[in-house]
């Protein structure tokens, strides 16, 4: 991927077009607490079983779309989460097994997720909120809990860690160029940063549910 980000570039369209709706996600209660240290194991094993689902959706999904000229541009296992995710829910859950979590705000999101397998366009917008969200501020996440909870070196951030990545920088860099080089109209293109203000719609849906619960995960 050598072509560079353009200030018109589909990667600044989706970036700057989503601004209000990612701040609106990243300021809810939930993380808010979390990022200052106040949810308990319980709070933080059930963040992690209510984003199994939504990942299980998107690999599910993306492996289906892996030799599609659009969502294949992007679609990239070195950055799957799934088995991350199983890794740290073993780690927290422990005897006691993952948690069954029933969540209104994971079905939407996961049926979302689901219904853009027929349109890899819109596959892109869950693709690039997800997972290069994980590859930026989820790296202050994963040091923010190992401080929290005194954690040993590497356990129960395995979510966090991209081993596969060790720059994550020139990795978004190239992310990006990939997005600006599709070859979308510029009406698939506003389809997909509207795509990606409804994933930070369906995000905040979690933390809103998760909020619900913080006289539970206090810690």
């Amino acid at each position: 991927m050598t072509v560079l980000p353009t200030e018109t570039g589909l990667s600044v369209l989706m970036r700057e077009g989503s601004q209000a709706e990612h701040k609106d996600a990243e300021s809810s209660n939930f993380m808010s607490f979390l990022l200052d240290g106040k949810v308990n194991e319980t709070g933080y094993t059930e963040y992690l079983a209510m984003l199994r689902p939504i990942y299980a959706a998107l690999e599910s999904v993306g492996a289906a779309l892996a030799d599609d000229p659009i969502a294949g541009a992007v679609i990239d296992p070195a950055i799957h989460r799934l088995a991350a995710i199983d890794q740290d829910l073993a780690y927290w859950s422990g005897a006691a097994g993952v948690p069954a979590i029933q969540s209104s705000a994971v079905d939407r999101y996961v049926a979302r997720v689901e219904a853009s397998a027929a349109d890899p366009v819109l596959f892109v917008a869950h693709h690039y909120t997800r997972y290069l969200g994980d590859l930026s501020g989820g790296q202050a996440i994963g040091r923010i809990l190992a401080r929290t909870f005194d954690l040993p070196e590497g356990q129960g951030i395995a979510f966090y860690q991209f081993d596969a990545v060790p720059k994550p920088k020139p990795y978004k860099d190239a992310y990006r160029a990939a997005l600006d080089a599709l070859p979308l109209t510029e009406r698939d293109q506003q389809r997909v940063v509207e795509e990606v203000k409804v994933v930070f719609g369906l995000n905040g849906g979690l933390f809103e549910e998760l909020s619900t619960q913080l006289p539970r995960y206090a810690r």
